[in-house]
């Protein structure tokens, strides 16, 4: 859905709050809660206080989370989880573009009632889904929950539920065409595709569909020498701090460069630099968390990992997503 106006408000809403608050104390102020922090700060004296109470909580989560995905918004490491407001932010001030947040499912393997997810990954409730084939969406999370009961690993882990989106908007039909989906690169493509994109050209076939080559979407994958650079590098066990100094890049930027890659299908070993900065007491508890988590969502790991920081989750989920699902 289009939520530009709603990307503006949050924006708004940071600026004024000098930028020095989490994503929680955010979302209050747009709700106007009056909390005794709020109070506290006289927060609830300002304008912006309250200006996004005609929304849920969980459309403001949403609207953060895909701002940060799409790198509007970025958390500050060194004051952890306080919001902090791009170049590329500030820019969609100046000049507002379309702005999308998109649905996804939260599902357990009894398939339960969908929840509010996060994440990455993107959230929503109630089963709608932001594809535009709603019908070929939800006959992909079927097949998507088969693969991942007989691979034993987390539904996520085959096609997150944003890539199974855009497969229902832009219908790929061969495994080339299925690079071209944000999220999947040419391992996972291989890896996993085969059967989607037969129930994707079978449902094209049965119902007549022209297919929109033209929305196409080029992975990360693809574009991006930076990433094959920090591919080599890691092949290499250049340690990550290292190479994202090298990079010119803050170690924040460089742990979401090396999500994407992951995310993406591309298989990397970062074990040399987990036994450098963690023990493996924290990695295996870890790993062992999103072994059996329904999600890969990082603000729920965090609630249920409340004894390890958020660089040690991405550090440990970027090893197990890529060794389960590449």
């Amino acid at each position: 859905m289009e939520a530009k106006e709603l990307l503006i408000t949050v924006l708004e809403a940071i600026s004024v709050l000098k930028e020095k608050h989490k994503a929680d104390y955010l979302i209050n102020f747009l709700l106007g809660k009056e909390t005794s922090e709020i109070e506290t700060f006289e927060h609830n004296e300002l304008e912006e206080f309250g200006s996004g109470s005609d929304e849920e909580e969980s459309t403001w989560e949403t609207v953060i989370r895909q701002a940060l995905l799409d790198n509007y918004l970025k958390k500050d490491i060194e004051n952890y989880g306080i919001l902090k407001i791009t170049k590329k932010g500030k820019e969609f001030l100046k000049k507002p573009v379309s702005f999308k947040i998109t649905k996804e499912d939260y599902e357990d393997e009894a398939d339960i009632e969908e929840l509010e997810s996060e994440e990455g990954v993107i959230t929503s409730g109630g089963g709608n889904s932001g594809a535009a084939d709603p019908a070929l969406f939800s006959m992909m999370k079927d097949l998507r929950k088969k693969i991942s009961k007989k691979l034993n690993v987390p539904p996520y882990v085959i096609f997150q539920p944003a890539s199974l989106e855009a497969m229902a908007t832009s219908y790929p039909i061969t495994l080339e065409e299925l690079q071209n989906i944000p999220g999947v690169g040419a391992g996972k493509a291989k890896r996993y595709g085969q059967e989607f994109i037969e129930l994707i050209k079978k449902h094209v076939e049965e119902n007549e569909i022209i297919r929109p080559e033209d929305l196409r979407v080029k992975t990360v994958a693809n574009k991006s020498k930076l990433k094959v650079s920090i591919v080599q590098a890691i092949d290499r066990k250049v340690a990550l701090d290292d190479l994202a100094e090298s990079k010119g890049i803050d170690f924040n930027e460089m742990l979401t460069e090396v999500e994407a890659i992951v995310y993406s299908g591309t298989k990397i070993n970062i074990n040399y630099f987990l036994e450098e900065v963690m023990d493996a007491d924290t990695v295996k508890d870890i790993y062992e968390y999103f072994r059996e988590a329904e999600t890969d969502n990082l603000d729920k790991a965090m609630d249920e990992l409340p004894d390890y920081t958020e660089t040690e989750i991405r550090l440990v989920r970027i090893k197990f997503f890529s060794e389960m699902a590449n």
